[in-house]
C-alpha cells in the first residue's frame, strides 16, 4: 500500500476504559486525533489499488493453459459465476436483510441502530455505511462473511474479536479484510474465465463439483489461514499485503497436494472450529 493511496485502514486493539478512543493517522502528516470508534477509517486502497498488486497477479504461463471441464463442472462454475456477478445493492431488500443478519450473527443481543451507523466500525468496516466497502467483492463477499458466521461461529468470533495470539497494537479491520479475501480467491482461481487457465483453478473446480459450498468453505479456510499467518509473522496493518501473498502461496501449495479429493481434505481446514 503506497503512501499516495491516502489514509491507511487499521484497527487498534483496545481493552477496558481505552475502548472508547482510538487514534487516526493520516498520510498528510497531521497529528493524531481521538475518535470515538475502535476502527479507523481511511481510503479504499485495501479493496482497490492496494490489492491489485497482491491478488491480480498472474504468471505468464497461466494464459497459455486451458483445462476442459465436465458438464457438471461447467454447471457448478456457472452457478458460482452468477453469484460473483451480483453487485451489492443498498436498495435491494434481500441485500439489506443479509447485512442485518450479519450484524445479528456477529453481535447477538446488540441492537443495530441502522444500515448506516457508526456501529459498523466495530466490525471493521471503513465507515458507517458498509455498502461502500463491497465494491471489490460484490454481494458474494457478504454471503461469504455470513456463511462463515453461521457455519464456523467459534472461528468467526475469534477473528472478529481478535481473541487468539500475541497481536499487534494496530490490527487489520476484520470486515474489510473479509472482502479482500473474496476478491483474492476470485482472482487466484480465475473464476471469471470461461474455463480455468491455471492448475489451481482446475483443481478447485473438481472440489466444487463435489461440494457446491466449496467456495464458501475455502473462504473460511483462507480467512483463518490468513489470521494464523498474521500471528506467525507478528504482522501489523502495514504488512497486510505481505500476509496476503503468503496466504495465497500456502493455498496454492495445498490445492496441489495429490490426495486432496474434497475441500475438507485441505490441511488448513483443521484450523476451523464450529
Amino acid at each position: 500500500m503506497d503512501a499516495s493511496a491516502g489514509s491507511f485502514v487499521a484497527v487498534r486493539r483496545l481493552s477496558g476504559s481505552d475502548r472508547a478512543a482510538a487514534f487516526h493517522h493520516s498520510s498528510s502528516g497531521a497529528s493524531p486525533r481521538l475518535l470515538s470508534a475502535e476502527v479507523l477509517t481511511g481510503s479504499s486502497a485495501w479493496i482497490g489499488r492496494g490489492l491489485s498488486c497482491v491478488c491480480a497477479q498472474r504468471r505468464d504461463s497461466d494464459a497459455r493453459l486451458s483445462f476442459d471441464l465436465t458438464p457438471t463442472q461447467e454447471e457448478c462454475l456457472q452457478r458460482l459465476q452468477n453469484r460473483i456477478e451480483v453487485q451489492y445493492d443498498s436498495a435491494n431488500r434481500e441485500h439489506q436483510e443479509a447485512l442485518r443478519a450479519l450484524w445479528c450473527d456477529a453481535f447477538p443481543g446488540t441492537e443495530l441502530r441502522g444500515l448506516i451507523s457508526e456501529q459498523w466500525k466495530e466490525m471493521g468496516w471503513q465507515g458507517k455505511d458498509p455498502s461502500t466497502d463491497f465494491r471489490g467483492g460484490g454481494f458474494i463477499s457478504l454471503e461469504n462473511l455470513l456463511y462463515f458466521a453461521r457455519n464456523y461461529p467459534k472461528s468467526f468470533q475469534e477473528l472478529l474479536r481478535k481473541q487468539n495470539g500475541d497481536r499487534a497494537i494496530w490490527e487489520y479491520p476484520f470486515a474489510v479484510a473479509g472482502v479482500n479475501i473474496t476478491f483474492m480467491l476470485i482472482q487466484m482461481l480465475d473464476l471469471q474465465a470461461v474455463k480455468p487457465r491455471s492448475l489451481f483453478g482446475a483443481v478447485f473446480l473438481k472440489l466444487l463439483s463435489e461440494n457446491d459450498e466449496a467456495f464458501d468453505i475455502l473462504y473460511c479456510i483462507t480467512f483463518k489461514l490468513m489470521d494464523q499467518q498474521w500471528l506467525d509473522m507478528h504482522a501489523t496493518y502495514m504488512d497486510f499485503n505481505t500476509v496476503m501473498k503468503s496466504t495465497r502461496r500456502q493455498l496454492e501449495r495445498e490445492l496441489l497436494i495429490e490426495d486432496i479429493q474434497r475441500i475438507e481434505d485441505m490441511p488448513s481446514y483443521r484450523l476451523l472450529a464450529r
